[in-house]
């Protein structure tokens, strides 16, 4: 299956059966999210797995009850870095040098990097971290589709009070959204059978030529 089919299969589902992932299923799109583009490769973000029913059953009312928070076999928590900050720049320098070795302009680079985002605001620097994570949601979405595992995006919750449960605040991350996966359950989850509606190309696309 191509991604474009995979794509045209998948929807938001309203209603999961609690069946499990299996586990390569699951590494998989981790893996789509791991490899997944971000601004100068920082990956200013980290994904939580969630299974505990427990835990689950703690996040249901903060994301408004939604079913599936309860009927996915796992939970993803796409969380941003709240601020850029010298010793994370450093950190990631230090984990590619590592790899690549050095160079002055690896060097130079670094030092640009510290200039440019160290001094900056930082629910400015929260916000491009939160967007480098929706990168990797939507490769892990797209992923998902790929393995025939149903997904549902959430942006639907109190992110506060995700963030107080998780101790996400202590870790220096704020949550950015929910990806839900699962299987969905035929006939209680009514956007299954609807047809998928998209804007048409013509007025997507514009070409300028």
């Amino acid at each position: 299956m191509s991604l474009l089919e995979a794509l045209k299969w998948r929807h938001a589902s309203k209603h999961m059966n609690g069946q499990v992932v299996p586990e390569e299923k699951v590494e998989a799109i981790l893996e789509a999210a791991r490899l997944s583009p971000t601004s100068s490769g920082l990956q200013p973000f980290e994904i939580l797995v969630i299974t505990n029913r427990e835990l689950k059953e703690k996040i249901l009312p903060i994301a408004n009850g939604q079913q599936v928070v309860v009927g996915a076999s796992h939970l993803l928590v796409f969380a941003a870095w709240d601020n850029y900050t010298e010793k994370r720049l450093n950190d990631y320098f230090e984990l590619s040098v590592s790899q690549r070795g050095s160079s002055p302009t690896t060097e130079a680079y670094r030092k640009k990097l510290i200039e440019m985002y160290v001094p900056r605001d930082a629910g400015q620097n929260y916000a491009h971290a939160a967007r480098q994570a929706y990168i990797a949601f939507g490769l892990a979405i797209g992923e998902a589709a790929m393995e025939k595992v149903d997904t549902t995006p959430m942006e639907g919750f109190n992110a506060d009070a995700l963030d107080e449960l998780l101790g996400l605040k202590q870790k220096g991350l704020r949550s950015v959204t929910i990806l839900a996966l699962g299987y969905r359950t035929p006939d209680k989850d009514w956007n299954a059978p609807l047809k998928k509606v998209r804007r048409s190309r013509e007025s997507f696309v514009t070409e300028l030529v």
